[in-house]
């Protein structure tokens, strides 16, 4: 569905472009586009690999597992439904210990791999279980003590103090997260309360 509403809105560009006599504009603009993506994403690269491999050094250095540890009492307060020993209260760890450190990349995997383990705790197959809404609110809010990708990016694009995002970053991602705990939490419990 998405991919024909992009269709649509190029088709639709490129008709008005060519009705409005400004077809070389687009092109130009396509091409440039282009370019500026083509630089940014080789800028990123090193930038990224650098980071990575920070993140690799703790993953292997149990970093990631101690973060992991640290939160596990937080998982099993806002999961009571999933059993403490299940692979999901692991694969969801993983994950929030990735997302704290920035790599939403591997972050990912750890993701899905819990929204599968979650799926098979859930009854009713047609709709998302508590637990699973619950992780998918605490993943989309994120909460980021290192935010690599973005420092990255903004050391691709020269900033004399890439890093400088990090405290806001950190108060923004918190926020975030407890308010979608919080509304999360709310809506729950008037579910519950209508009986559904």
């Amino acid at each position: 569905m998405l991919n024909m509403i992009w269709l649509g809105l190029i088709l639709v560009g490129v008709a008005v472009a060519g009705a409005t006599g400004r077809a070389a504009e687009v092109t130009d603009a396509a091409f440039s586009g282009g370019k500026l993506a083509i630089e940014t994403a080789i800028g990123l690269a090193g930038t990224m690999a650098l980071w990575m491999g920070i993140m690799k050094i703790a993953e292997r250095s149990g970093l990631m597992e101690g973060l992991a540890a640290l939160l596990r009492p937080v998982v099993g307060w806002l999961f009571p439904s999933v059993p403490r020993d299940h692979p999901a209260v692991g694969a969801m760890l993983m994950n929030i210990s990735a997302n704290m450190l920035g790599l939403g990349s591997a972050a990912t995997p750890f993701g899905l791999k819990a929204m599968q383990e979650l799926q098979e705790l859930n009854p009713d197959k047609e709709t998302a279980s508590e637990a699973m809404c619950t992780f998918l609110a605490l993943n989309t809010a994120s909460i980021t003590l290192v935010p690599g990708t973005v420092i990255a990016l903004r050391a691709t694009y020269g900033s004399v103090n890439p890093a400088e995002t990090v405290a806001a970053t950190l108060v923004a991602s918190a926020v975030a997260g407890i308010f979608s705990i919080g509304l999360d939490w709310a809506v729950r419990m008037s579910l519950r309360a209508r009986g559904r």
